[in-house]
């Protein structure tokens, strides 16, 4: 039996606490949140869980396996660190940190601990997400040439946290995962149109060394409530759009190809467009699951540390374009 304690019950931990309580084999032993107001709400839907305002209660278990962090961002990386440095294996909701100098910390307390340390880059365990990488890593699309995602809502505004960190988390840890490896030139653009000087609307451009582009348009401040991946192969392309509730992957046999006509030439190919099965189970228990398997079995999980970190470094690196108004 895996024990497991969720420290963090505001608007995501109840759903990490409801998914690890339904896996076989898994116990949520504690849920943790300094809201009495919070713990008083969720008691009844955990009975068999302690709650408790200090999370020092849930280090000092010494049953307890794994602590789950459902916090603020800014306290993601400190608390990794604490949680691993006291022998748990440590599961933390994206991003990992809010520095790389944060995020190196946490993944050297893992290594010192020879615990695990996942991070919650939950897209990367979405089916439709998992078949772009497999169609992608079968050839089918040729060579990749440009990724683009669109992340758009008319959606809450945070006083905290601007469109890059709370939204781009998502997109960048896709993008990273699918390109399988990282830029070597970053470029963003944003703007702060209705609480300055948090930007809610921003543009992303990344470049990396095999020539491979991608761009992230990541919005609070728009009318279409958008969720989508799209790769342009040189043989054909793919879609991954989350708002479609049965053709979640669309492959497009499009493209450009040399008419043997005339040396030098190119004409447009327009051909079959399908979209392969996926599986509907919810990505939030496929990632819990992950995560225990991992426990269980020893292994490294999909978004480990080192994933998480270079996920911060990017977004760093793209805040720092963003104040700076130049290339990094």
């Amino acid at each position: 039996m895996i024990r497991i304690g969720v420290a963090g019950l505001g608007y995501w931990g109840p759903n990490l606490a409801r998914n690890f309580a339904a896996i076989p084999g898994c116990e949520l032993a504690w849920c943790c949140d300094a809201s009495e107001q919070q713990r008083a709400r969720w008691a009844p839907a955990f009975p068999g869980a302690r709650f408790t305002a200090d999370l020092q209660d849930l280090l000092d278990d010494p049953e307890l396996d794994a602590v789950v962090l459902a916090t603020p961002v800014p306290t993601h990386g400190p608390l990794a660190e604490r949680v691993l440095g006291a022998g748990k294996h440590c599961f933390v909701e994206k991003p990992l940190a809010y520095s790389v100098a944060e995020a190196q910390a946490a993944v050297a307390a893992a290594e010192r601990a020879g615990r695990i340390l996942m991070v919650g880059h939950l897209l990367v365990y979405h089916p439709g997400v998992s078949k772009l990488e497999e169609i992608s890593a079968a050839g089918d699309l040729g060579d990749i040439h440009y990724i683009y995602s669109n992340r758009l809502n008319l959606g809450k505004l945070r006083a905290d946290e601007n469109a890059l960190w709370s939204l781009g988390a998502h997109d960048v840890s896709v993008v990273l995962h699918l390109a399988g490896e990282e830029p070597e030139l970053v470029e963003a653009r944003g703007e702060s149109y209705m609480r300055k000087p948090v930007e809610d609307v921003v543009f992303c451009f990344l470049r990396f060394p095999s020539g491979l582009a991608a761009h992230l348009h990541l919005s609070w401040l728009d009318p279409h409530k958008s969720r989508s991946f799209t790769l342009v192969g040189s043989r054909k392309m793919a879609t991954f759009d989350d708002m479609e509730l049965e053709r979640k992957v669309t492959v497009y046999d499009k493209g450009f190809d040399q008419d043997v006509r005339s040396y030098g030439e190119y004409i447009t190919r327009a051909g079959d467009i399908h979209s392969p099965a996926i599986g509907n189970r919810e990505p939030l228990r496929i990632e819990c699951e992950h995560f225990v398997e991992c426990i269980r079995d020893g292994r490294t999980p999909r978004s480990d540390g080192e994933a998480g970190l270079r996920v911060v470094r990017v977004l760093e690196a793209l805040q720092d374009s963003l104040d700076t108004s130049r290339r990094v």
